[in-house]
């Protein structure tokens, strides 16, 4: 979990309110459950099929490989001029996404269940916290969102078709093939997109590789012969991209009961100050003895010279409230899955001392994304799949 309380956003409860949706599609009044009637074979709240981690992508055939995106699990249903999208965890997203609802009721067909995730894009890079904007009291605030930077539905499933058919006890094959069907009258720009999708191992690996630049999580393999497992992880898998950095720590912080509860990380900007950028706390009660013998001994002067940690955040409630700067003379080479917006998204695990690392070699560049012309030449490659 992220110093920051805000990345915890993903799962903060979504307001259930109205929105005013332009043209056609109207906006929907809640009813007791958060959601009013409508009349399909799939209704909300429906949950979605989830993934079990795995370390690397199964090689025994039998599976369809997606790219995983960085951003809000989402289930789209119409009916008619009546658009809902609900969250991973059951909830009401309409109010949050009124392009997406208005790109919904404009397609061609009147009626079915996409499921899907929702993603902004900045300069041709996944940026999620973007998407943390939107959870927003303010309708002025996600009107103004809606149009400077919007969201697009990624969609990779169908659960009802254009006819009102459910297609959850249906294979996994098949429902790709009516997929890619729905989506032959539609736009491939527009901000409601198919997810590509394909069978090859060595796509999946390319992804991997290649699509970490636009931001993106890892891979989905999902099995060809399933039918839709609503609520279940027996289906899918998910890889994500692990990747490493050397950091330098900056500071610490102890728990209640007196031990050293995290590292807190830092890299050297261009004008060569120390910011902070995240924590490190994979440690067991040893490896703790242990780091006290190491850092104690360093407290006092130093810390971070450009930006510095704030409070702790309010979901690791066993960490004191206090951060002890102490010299930056120790590196350490973390492992971490996502990047952004000058920190890391999540804790980062320790994996080793570097010794033989200065601090002022620990820069921005070793994490900063792949540039933008490169990003937008990744995101070309999607758009034709």
């Amino acid at each position: 979990m992220a110093n920051s309380p805000k990345t915890d956003s993903k799962t903060a409860s979504t307001r259930i309110a109205r929105g005013r949706i332009k043209r056609r599609t109207s906006a929907v009044r809640p009813g007791q459950a958060g959601f009013p009637r409508i009349d399909l074979p799939v209704t909300p709240p429906y949950f979605p099929m989830e993934a079990k981690s795995v370390d690397t992508i199964p090689v025994e055939g039998g599976y369809l490989f997606e790219p995983k995106w960085d951003g809000f699990r989402c289930l789209a249903f119409r009916y008619r001029t009546s658009v809902l999208l609900q969250s991973k965890a059951g909830r009401p997203l309409g109010r949050y996404f009124p392009e997406i609802v208005s790109a919904l009721g404009e397609l061609p067909a009147d009626r079915f269940v996409l499921d899907g995730e929702l993603a902004i894009f900045t300069d041709g890079i996944l940026s999620f916290d973007e998407l943390l904007q939107r959870i927003h009291p303010a309708d002025s605030r996600i009107r103004k969102l809606s149009i400077s930077k919007p969201a697009r539905l990624m969609c990779f499933d169908l659960l009802v078709d254009g006819g009102g058919r459910s297609l959850v006890h249906l294979p996994l094959s098949q429902r790709r093939q009516k997929l890619e069907k729905f989506f032959r009258p539609i736009a491939p720009t527009g901000v409601i997109r198919l997810s590509p999708a394909s069978v090859e191992i060595r796509q999946a690996r390319r992804w991997m590789r290649e699509l970490a630049k636009l931001g993106l999580d890892g891979v989905i393999a999902k099995r060809l012969a399933e039918p839709y497992r609503s609520g279940e992880r027996t289906g899918m898998v998910k890889i994500k991209s692990i990747r490493t950095a050397d950091c330098v720590v900056g500071g610490f912080r102890y728990t209640k009961q007196g031990a050293i509860g995290s590292l807190l990380l830092g890299l050297t900007d261009k004008a060569g100050l120390l910011d902070h950028v995240g924590f490190t706390s994979s440690f067991n009660a040893k490896q703790r003895k242990e780091l006290t013998k190491i850092v104690e001994p360093l407290m006092g002067s130093g810390g971070f010279s450009g930006s510095a940690p704030g409070g702790p955040s309010r979901w690791a409630s066993d960490r004191s409230s206090d951060w002890q700067p102490i010299q930056a003379k120790l590196v350490c080479e973390v492992s971490f899955d996502h990047f952004s917006e000058m920190r890391f998204r999540h804790g980062t695990k320790f994996l080793r001392w570097r010794p033989d690392k200065r601090p002022d070699q620990c820069t921005f560049d070793q994490v900063k994304l792949n540039s933008q012309s490169r990003a937008r030449d990744a995101q070309r490659s999607i758009d034709r799949r």
